[in-house]
């Protein structure tokens, strides 16, 4: 039996295997205009190729919850019914194949307002529909970037109510995961860090302080989602500042993480999806097959809150070691389920696995 397609229950919801779709943006949606934001064909097929090809949760690209969290002004949002509607068409057809769908709630913070990354990823300005940022502190993310707004309170209790109402209508659009983005540099991890956040404030300062924001979204999006199915927290658990003792800069660190995840099972959040870096430029990441486990295995060894991994994990055999050596209870895949949609069946077919190939295509099984 493989353990890498051993059903995983969470809550009342069960996820038919471990091979999961990770969030990865597509840049493709209408810039300006009642379709600003909306899904399109593209992301019908994209996401629906890979709950074809087996994947047993497919999670939206980062979805913004108002329109000035985007990270590019061609980002999905989910802050008006037209685009609850739209996600209604993709969340039935993934269902109907056999897959979870899943939504990731994001704000992108200082690191909005780029463009495509096809297109060199700059910031752009008003006369490309850009905008001005938003952040913890008035620190630009890098070289020409531009100086963020740094957000007061109220503008904090007011994208703490975005997130909810996001959440609810991704519940009445078919979702059966919320996961509250929190890493990659974007605006939770911005107030996490202290190398992002020099706030003085209740948001600033302390750990707990820093992680105030986090955990206000958490309860707001779980206050939304029924108790019957789960909500996820994407961190990265490093900004990999303190790997590296030539760099002075004070950063996020994989203790920060493990703490962070013990507080996070206390609010009811049911998995932690971890990733690493994104808020630090130039930041020296050690990459490598499989490179991010070891942090996701902190913490399913030093907390009971379970966690999934990703990055460079590319081989059935290799996706199977983690899951069954118990580093982690299920595999987030990228880039390879880019390369290759069907990559959950082709691996279960070498795992000895039974996969979920439609009826359309037993012909070819």
């Amino acid at each position: 039996m493989s353990a890498l397609f051993e059903p995983l229950a969470l809550r009342n919801l069960t996820i038919p295997n471990r091979a999961w779709m990770s969030p990865m943006c597509q840049y493709s949606a209408a810039v300006e205009g009642p379709e600003q934001g909306v899904p399109t064909d593209w992301h019908l097929t994209h996401l629906g190729s890979r709950a074809v090809g087996g994947a047993g949760l497919v999670m939206t690209e980062a979805t913004a919850v108002s329109p000035e969290g985007r990270i590019s002004p061609a980002d999905l949002g989910l802050w008006n019914e037209r685009q609850q509607e739209a996600f209604g068409r993709i969340t039935r057809f993934l269902t109907e194949h056999g897959a979870v769908p899943g939504v990731q709630l994001a704000h992108a913070g200082r690191k909005a307002s780029t463009d495509r990354t096809w297109r060199g990823g700059g910031p752009v300005g008003p006369e490309e529909h850009g905008w001005q940022p938003v952040a913890p502190s008035a620190i630009p993310f890098d070289e020409g970037h531009p100086v963020p707004h740094e957000l007061g309170e109220e503008d904090i209790r007011r994208l703490v109510g975005d997130f909810a109402a996001a959440a609810r209508r991704a519940l009445a659009a078919g979702f059966k995961v919320a996961e509250v983005h929190g890493a990659h540099g974007y605006l939770i991890h911005q107030f996490l860090s202290p190398f992002s956040n020099h706030r003085t404030d209740a948001y600033g300062g302390s750990f707990e302080n820093r992680a105030r924001l986090a955990l206000e979204v958490v309860d707001a999006v779980r206050a939304e989602w029924p108790e019957e199915l789960p909500v996820f927290f994407r961190v990265s658990a490093t900004d990999w500042l303190s790997e590296n003792p030539e760099d002075p800069r004070e950063g996020w660190t994989a203790d920060d993480t493990v703490r962070l995840a013990k507080e996070l099972l206390s609010h009811g959040v049911d998995l932690l999806d971890v990733s690493s870096g994104g808020n630090a430029p130039r930041a020296r990441i050690a990459t490598g097959p499989g490179y991010q486990v070891p942090f996701a295995a902190r913490v399913r060894a030093e907390t009971d809150l379970r966690a999934s991994t990703v990055g460079l994990v590319t081989e059935p055999r290799q996706a199977e070691e983690i899951v069954a050596s118990g580093q982690a209870d299920a595999v987030m895949l990228g880039r390879a389920l880019l390369r290759d949609p069907y990559w959950p069946n082709r691996a279960a077919r070498e795992l000895g696995a039974a996969g979920h190939w439609p009826d359309q295509y037993h012909r070819a099984v």
